[in-house]
């Protein structure tokens, strides 16, 4: 039996189409897609013999599979029974809910983008910004670190330029994954975070659910031994104090120490500005007078970016000062718990694990305080703040601001000085404060903060008060 069949000009396109597409994914889509693997492996090996803290397997393996190990880990579906229970939902929908918090949570590395990219953008960013200066490290105690531990920055939070800052300054040693909040979840720039290593997460989130799938990544990174850096605070800080600390995420991090054999190590990093660009913001924020609508921020921000390149067409634009970090000395949590006569965590009760994790979190971020370095502006600003209604005149401000510095000297804090000039320091913090109107000088030489900017002074007299 024969005959022919008319068939239309576009379905005999679409049917070829569809067939060249099926050829292309079962022959060629798997070479590309191992040539690409190779290439990649071979870069990250190239990248790991400089780092001093190598990229870990875990971080370059794929976003599909590590998702699907969130997803089906004993404690996430444990947790997704009790969820479904409690709100009389099927199990299969919870595990659904488990999995979509899994694919919002755990990030997409790519070194290619974090060291040709993100670390090129966070380098121009910060030198653009800033005069930014390495403070004190203890480079003899960070070369000793085991090059099997899993490695955690502890930082405090003053600024989100935070992430840039300290992604510059460790990028010859390592790539850090940062845990960001929902503020970094815009459409193109959550794909270039999420490239970064970073992972985003709900800071007020109180969904056991999602704690649980959040704690499960957590855990197997540390595990895994990806260099991570946290913010114990929480936060940004609103008033410059440091904040109390969360235990949040440092207890997921000491969690891996039930299940795996590597050691866990805490780097405290210290940060300071002379100026933060949330500053008024934060302070707004602080006293309940913050803008609350997203349009009122948005146009904020439009506007303070204009303000800014209006200035520097017209050559009158400056840096916002220094920017310093400072590298402490690490802190073992074996030798932690070996301090505490801890033989295994996995034997105590949850009590005691809050107590030690509140503990440990606490001696942190004491040791992250002492680490924060004096700059310019805050000097000034601690001086002036100190001296309440008092008008002082610039030679009255520079012996205060001498006899502060050789206290905070005499305490251990480091205080950096531009050019080794005292003079200096003083007049380089005060021109930042009387360009932005914060203080200003009056006829017969006398220093005064303007009216309504006081809790302003306070904020960057707070950066380093603790240090006193």
């Amino acid at each position: 039996m024969s005959g022919s069949i008319e068939l239309p000009v576009w379905l005999v396109v679409l049917v070829g189409v569809l067939a060249l597409i099926a050829l292309v994914d079962r022959l060629l889509t798997p070479s590309v897609r191992w040539f690409l693997r190779r290439r990649a492996n071979r870069a990250i090996d190239e990248l790991n013999v400089r780092l001093q803290l190598k990229i870990r397997p875990f971080g370059v393996t794929g976003r599909r599979i590590i998702i699907d190990r969130v997803a089906h880990d004993p404690d996430v579906m444990a947790a997704a029974e009790e969820h479904a229970r409690e709100e009389g939902m099927p199990v299969e929908v919870a595990m659904e809910m488990a999995e979509r918090y899994a694919r919002e949570i755990v990030p997409a590395f790519s070194a290619y983008v974090y060291f040709r990219i993100g670390t090129r953008l966070a380098r121009w960013l910060s030198t653009a910004t800033y005069r930014v200066r390495l403070g004190y490290s203890d480079s003899e105690a960070l070369s000793k670190v085991p090059p099997d531990s899993s490695v955690v920055f502890v930082m405090n939070h003053r600024s989100n330029m935070d992430y840039v800052l300290v992604t510059y300054l460790a990028s010859a040693s390592t790539a850090l994954s940062y845990a960001v909040g929902e503020w970094a979840r815009l459409p193109v720039l959550q794909t270039l975070i999420r490239a970064t290593g970073a992972y985003f997460i709900r800071r007020n989130a109180r969904n056991r659910l999602y704690r649980r799938v959040l704690a499960s990544y957590v855990r197997m990174a540390t595990e895994s031994g990806v260099t991570q850096a946290i913010f114990p605070e929480g936060g940004l800080s609103r008033d410059g104090r440091l904040r109390p600390v969360k235990l949040g995420l440092l207890s997921y991090i000491l969690s891996a120490h039930e299940h795996g054999a590597r050691d866990t190590v805490f780097i405290p990093v210290g940060l300071n500005y002379d100026r933060v660009l949330e500053d008024r913001s934060l302070i707004a924020a602080d006293d309940g007078t913050a803008p609350q609508s997203t349009r009122q921020k948005t146009a904020k921000t439009i506007a303070f970016l204009w303000k800014n390149l209006r200035l520097r067409l017209a050559g009158r634009w400056h840096r916002f000062g220094y920017a310093s970090v400072s590298f402490g000395r690490p802190v073992s949590l074996n030798a932690f718990l070996a301090e505490k006569s801890v033989t295994q965590w996995a034997a105590l009760d949850e009590a005691e694990h809050t107590a030690l994790t509140q503990e440990l979190g606490e001696r942190l971020m004491g040791d992250v305080g002492r680490l924060i370095p004096a700059l310019p502006v805050s000097l000034v600003a601690m001086v002036l703040d100190d001296a309440g209604k008092e008008q002082l005149d610039r030679l009255t401000l520079k012996a205060r601001v001498d006899a502060l510095i050789d206290r905070l000297i005499a305490n251990g804090a480091h205080v950096h000085i531009p050019r080794t000039d005292r003079d200096y320091e003083v007049t380089v913090g005060l021109r930042m404060l009387t360009l932005r109107n914060i203080v200003s000088e009056t006829d017969d030489g006398l220093l005064r903060i303007t009216q309504g900017d006081e809790p302003l002074v306070t904020y960057y007299a707070n950066a380093i008060r603790h240090l006193v």
